[in-house]
């Protein structure tokens, strides 16, 4: 029995930075900006670790993930921006990197989902905007930019190329540099094609 299968929701890059740039809460800032710019799920934000963040590499280390291997990904000067002025405005975390107000363990992930949600609500971003979505918006907007398929599987820590896949349906065709055929025709190609 087939099933229906629905494309996840994408940010523009616009929106994205108007989610980010908007909140005033310095931590959700941080951890969504995080998310984004490195291709993070809401579960590795939320268990990174201060030593993960790789300020001379440029790299942030994801422990055992979702596919049960560690990994690699980028991270960016933006980013290095805003997690410095975290790290000095919230006490300057040395274990988790996010850790919960009321006990020594890292921030939920139902944390991070309810703030996400009722930001991009608030400021009226498509509907279904979840943490995931930063995810599939930075490996759409990475293919959009020329990064090779296979860099970006490894950089969201997929396994198979298939899982992947999903986002060359997702990106914008013209700033991948895709041009229909039709617009190669020389104008006398389609001239005097109705003629009455």
């Amino acid at each position: 029995m087939k099933r229906d299968r629905y494309l996840p929701v994408v940010l523009t890059r616009e929106q994205v930075g108007m989610l980010i740039d908007s909140m005033d809460n310095y931590k959700h800032k941080a951890i969504t900006a995080t998310m984004y710019s490195s291709g993070l799920r809401v579960s590795e934000v939320c268990r990174l670790r201060y030593e993960d963040i790789s300020r001379s590499k440029k790299m942030i280390h994801v422990p055992v993930s979702k596919n049960r291997q560690d990994r690699y990904t980028i991270l960016s000067d933006r980013n290095l921006e805003i997690l410095t002025e975290y790290w000095y405005r919230y006490g300057r975390p040395r274990g988790w990197l996010f850790p919960s107000t009321v006990r020594d363990e890292p921030l939920t992930t139902s944390a991070v989902e309810l703030f996400v949600k009722a930001h991009a609500w608030a400021l009226g971003l498509p509907e279904g905007v979840t943490p995931h979505t930063l995810r599939h918006s930075f490996a759409c907007h990475a293919l959009e930019d020329g990064v090779s398929h296979t860099f970006i599987q490894q950089l969201l820590g997929h396994r198979s190329p298939g899982s992947t896949d999903v986002y060359l349906l997702m990106t914008s065709k013209a700033l991948m540099g895709i041009r229909s055929p039709y617009d190669t025709f020389a104008p006398s190609d389609t001239e005097g094609v109705c003629n009455g």
